[in-house]
């Protein structure tokens, strides 16, 4: 039996993990060595007897050479550590994945990544931000990775959907598992037009702790993270602090002050995270990753298609003379607080429609 068909064959018992693995890759030149071994001898390797009882009688009692089939009737295509179509980035972390488990455009896992990821419970502009970023990778023939989940994530993935639909997205159960529900016609358009990736067998069914291991694989699938709206206690930062310890660059998109979303990412910025006021500051610094793309190589002369304003954001923009303006001047002549005028203002700055001036002051930016 090949080598790799072993390792799904492991990936397929139930207390074998990536630890149990990584003993008998590393002590076991030829790892259909485990189909003649006895419980004293993975007990010699540091199995427990009841775990290695169980393991022999369940290596022993199935037919696994018929087991790629069974993923081909679902369209799910596995990738192990051992095959050439493995993402060379993933491979080089701490923690590669011994199988990737995939539905969709498999050619996806060797074009340049960037994932971009944030709260599940994102606002307006959180949300015209990630689909924007989505949009502008899959232009520029990057990948937009992310994970499915409510809020950014799927933000993320409808954006680059917009255009030739080269997102990612790593599941945190089975490929062939839908979560959250209301993602099953994103799931449908993913499946058809991107790429579905994850590390567990089909049919896993979701827990929370295997939200962590999918994010360690995001991280490491990409050249750098960015982190659009996050509170500070974000799954989001584990993400990026993944990213950190693989040595990949983060980005972080600046929000609010007064806003709890944007607390998270700018504690990032804080710490040394890079900032993102558009999609080509991304562009910019990947473009010989992205060369063939003709927005990357205009992205340092030519201004990234705006984001759509909110009735508000248009509104207050409409407001605005010819010269500087301060925010004094503005508030009264609105409606509204201070903190809810500065969070437009600063959508306004980011979005490039307006430059901040010393002084509390602002002026409109002409085309």
């Amino acid at each position: 039996m090949e080598q790799r068909t072993v390792l799904l064959a492991l990936q397929e018992i139930k207390g074998v993990g990536w630890k149990t693995i990584l003993r008998f890759v590393s002590e076991l030149e030829d790892l259909n060595r485990l189909f003649d071994m006895n419980t004293g001898e993975l007990m010699s390797l540091g199995i427990p007897e009841s775990k290695a009882t169980g393991l022999l009688t369940a290596l022993n009692g199935t037919d696994w050479t018929r087991l790629e089939e069974r993923y081909a009737d679902k369209s799910i295509r596995a990738v192990t550590l051992y095959d050439e179509e493995y993402p060379a980035l993933l491979k080089e972390t701490s923690q590669p994945p011994w199988v990737l488990y995939t539905i969709g455009r498999i050619e996806l896992l060797q074009h340049p990544c960037i994932a971009v990821v944030g709260t599940r419970t994102p606002t307006a502009y959180g949300v015209r931000t990630a689909e924007e970023l989505g949009r502008i990778l899959d232009q520029a023939g990057a990948v937009a990775v992310s994970g499915l989940a409510r809020g950014i994530d799927g933000a993320v993935h409808r954006g680059a959907l917009e255009g030739n639909g080269s997102t990612l997205a790593v599941v945190g159960g089975g490929p062939d598992v839908i979560y959250p529900p209301e993602h099953k016609q994103l799931y449908a358009e993913l499946a058809k037009r991107g790429l579905i990736l994850s590390e567990f067998p089909p049919g896993t069914r979701i827990a929370p702790g295997l939200f962590p291991l999918r994010n360690r694989i995001i991280a490491g699938l990409s050249l750098a993270t960015v982190v659009v709206e996050a509170a500070l206690r974000s799954g989001s930062l584990i993400t990026a602090d993944q990213a950190l310890d693989e040595s990949r660059d983060v980005f972080a998109v600046p929000g609010p002050i007064s806003s709890p979303k944007s607390r998270g990412t700018n504690e990032l910025i804080r710490q040394g995270a890079r900032i993102v006021t558009e999609p080509a500051d991304i562009i910019r610094e990947y473009a010989s990753s992205f060369a063939s793309s003709e927005l990357a190589l205009a992205a340092s002369s030519s201004r990234v298609k705006l984001p759509e304003l909110t009735k508000e954001e248009a509104e207050l923009l409409a407001r605005f003379p010819d010269g500087p303006v301060t925010i004094d001047t503005l508030l009264e002549g609105t409606q509204t607080n201070f903190g809810h005028l500065h969070e437009l203002l600063l959508n306004l700055v980011l979005t490039k429609r307006i430059k901040a001036l010393p002084g509390a002051a602002y002026a409109k930016i002409e085309d």
